[in-house]
């Protein structure tokens, strides 16, 4: 009998599709829950075209930033008003796809729907049901390498995003003012920076091609910060979809009249 762990031998032949006796399908079972659930929520929040935005304190949500629809609210459409005011087509149509590209090409987001969809595979040490095996390097998934490029247009709606969480702090009125809604943006929009900045590719292109880091000590020092970052890419990844969700609904609730904001100045 030859021995399992020679080379030569090949790979053991198992017929049971894991030996793992642990709950290994619960990971995938709860990332496919929690996907698809703030899938459906941000969808359906995107075609209603209501309750988007506070004009008294300028809150705007990140689901409909920047507003450029002609059914914009006209104190919403930071950046004008162009696209046409169809059921169809978000109100945010020239950034909601890119952020979506942003997230769908992203190295742990691809981990995770990979094994959570398509199970491919499931889990470590548990075989996938499919026949073929061909990566990343065959339509549509060759794609996936456009992720760096998707990077850029993430980043400049995060400033985008930044911009609206500090118009926010100007009443319509144009007083200063502050609410809980202020803070929910800021804290959104530092999250939102956290996961842009801790993406591969950000940390790539800061520290990527260099063959001395001596001979560049600030790229080596953003490089090292944004490594840092880096090795918390999958949470920041989760905690920027339930910041995302938690200020949609806040500034929906408040512009539907369902609770008022809590104001602390103003």
């Amino acid at each position: 009998m030859s021995s399992t762990t020679d080379a030569s031998a090949g790979r053991a032949q198992i017929a049971a599709r894991t030996l793992r006796t642990d709950r290994w399908w619960l990971p995938p079972l709860a990332t496919a829950v929690g996907l698809g659930a703030w899938v459906i929520y941000a969808t359906v929040r995107a075609f209603m075209q209501e309750w988007y935005f506070v004009a008294d304190y300028n809150y705007l949500t990140p689901f409909y930033s920047p507003c450029v629809s002609n059914g914009c609210v006209e104190q919403a459409a930071h950046f004008g008003r162009f696209l046409p005011d169809v059921w169809w087509l978000p109100y945010a149509a020239i950034s909601l796809p890119f952020l979506l590209l942003f997230r769908l090409t992203c190295y742990y987001y691809r981990k995770a729907y990979y094994r959570a969809f398509w199970l491919s595979p499931p889990a470590c040490a548990v075989a996938e049901p499919h026949q073929r095996y061909t990566g990343e390097t065959r339509f549509p998934l060759l794609f996936q390498n456009l992720h760096r490029y998707f990077f850029y247009i993430a980043a400049l709606i995060s400033i985008i995003n930044t911009y609206d969480a500090i118009r926010a702090f100007q009443k319509a009125d144009g007083s200063f003012g502050l609410g809980l809604g202020n803070i929910i943006l800021l804290i959104n929009v530092v999250f939102l920076w956290a996961y842009t900045l801790s993406c591969h590719s950000c940390r790539s292109i800061i520290g990527g091609r260099l063959n001395h880091f001596s001979k560049h000590p600030l790229r080596y020092k953003l490089w090292g910060q944004v490594s840092r970052l880096n090795g918390k890419h999958m949470q920041l990844a989760w905690t920027t979809l339930v910041t995302l969700a938690v200020t949609d609904f806040y500034i929906m609730a408040v512009s539907a009249g369902w609770i008022p904001d809590l104001r602390i100045i103003n």
